[in-house]
């Protein structure tokens, strides 16, 4: 395992740069699919991979348009494993599905079935770990709109008709050809909340799903809405990323990432959180820490995963927490 090479797709990403320092941390040699030399670069100028100097264990290779037919074609060749992140994310209220269906689903699909595609014509390949979401179980409407009692687990099955989700990925090879030589887990991560070294900017730390927690410490609203109760720390899914790569982990599964159990998130306690743990900065108002946040109540049961794994994902508090120093540490302030 160790030292084998690992490709990374969206590697410069919140989830992505975390797990571009796990993978190395444990090992093995990765190949980051970037868009850019520049990014190639930022990722280098990260903290935690000057700490580590991986020197020729961590090279690049430009990928600038990853919906482009034959994408991945080269960037596969010669590696073990792949762990295909790269993805778009959106925000905002007041999504349609129809907006979802074309500007999530048909683009994460494309991207998908590109990297699937690569992996089929090279050899070599023993398995592919590839950043599903939960809501490839959780029905739209269910997840976003209404408040029910069903708890979702990694079992569960959207009834048919329902509105097109990012299903994981379960790759058949066309009729009278081959098997693939890899198999594939899927990794279901809710809310991502957490520190991302690849932001050097505080003006930017609240991006993305991040500000579903942080927006109401800065003073604001995250634009989300209500937002439903599941999140997990990007340093959590990154380490299941790399741990799936390891051979204990049964293939051709789907495993769901969402901290708190059935509980779930509360967004508004990120403002307690913040009290308690940072209080000199709220007194100095460096975190006004008086905007709001809406909580849609969701249960979702990720058990399963952390008994597969042998770890519990960090709490909420952990999440905010490490979100709160690294803003801080940005602006020079004191982060106790």
């Amino acid at each position: 395992m160790a030292g084998e090479l690992i490709l990374i797709t969206g590697g410069t990403g919140l989830i992505g740069i975390k797990t571009i320092h796990t993978a190395l941390k444990a090992g093995y040699s990765v190949r980051a699919a970037v868009r850019s030399q520049a990014k190639a670069n930022a990722v280098l100028a990260t903290p935690t991979v000057r700490a580590i100097n991986p020197g020729d264990k961590l090279t690049f290779v430009i990928v600038p348009d990853i919906l482009a037919d034959n994408a991945y074609d080269e960037a596969v060749k010669g590696v073990n494993y792949i762990i295909h992140i790269a993805s778009p994310v959106v925000k905002g209220e007041g999504f349609t599905p129809d907006q979802y269906e074309s500007e999530l689903i048909a683009p994460a699909i494309k991207g998908t079935t590109s990297i699937l595609s690569a992996a089929y014509k090279t050899p070599g390949i023993k398995r592919i770990i590839i950043t599903s979401s939960e809501v490839a179980i959780i029905p739209w409407e269910e997840f976003i709109a209404k408040e029910v009692d069903t708890v979702f687990d990694d079992t569960y099955e959207i009834p048919f008709p329902a509105v097109p989700t990012p299903t994981p990925s379960k790759p058949t090879p066309p009729a009278n050809e081959k098997k693939p030589e890899w198999d594939v887990i899927n990794i279901m991560p809710s809310f991502v909340v957490g520190d991302n070294e690849m932001i050097t900017d505080p003006k930017l730390i609240s991006d993305n799903t991040v500000s579903a927690a942080f927006a109401q410490v800065l003073g604001g609203d995250s634009g989300w809405g209500a937002v439903p109760s599941t999140s997990i720390h990007p340093a959590d899914i990154a380490r299941l990323h790399v741990e799936a790569l390891h051979p204990k982990i049964e293939g051709n599964q789907s495993f769901l990432a969402v901290s708190e159990g059935q509980r779930g998130t509360r967004w508004e306690e990120a403002i307690e959180i913040v009290n308690r743990n940072f209080p000199e900065a709220v007194k100095k108002g460096v975190l006004p820490n008086n905007g709001t946040a809406t909580t849609k109540r969701t249960k979702v049961d990720s058990s399963r995963t952390e008994k597969v794994f042998g770890f519990k994902f960090q709490s909420y508090e952990e999440q905010v927490k490490s979100v709160v120093r690294q803003y801080l540490g940005l602006l020079g302030e004191p982060v106790a």
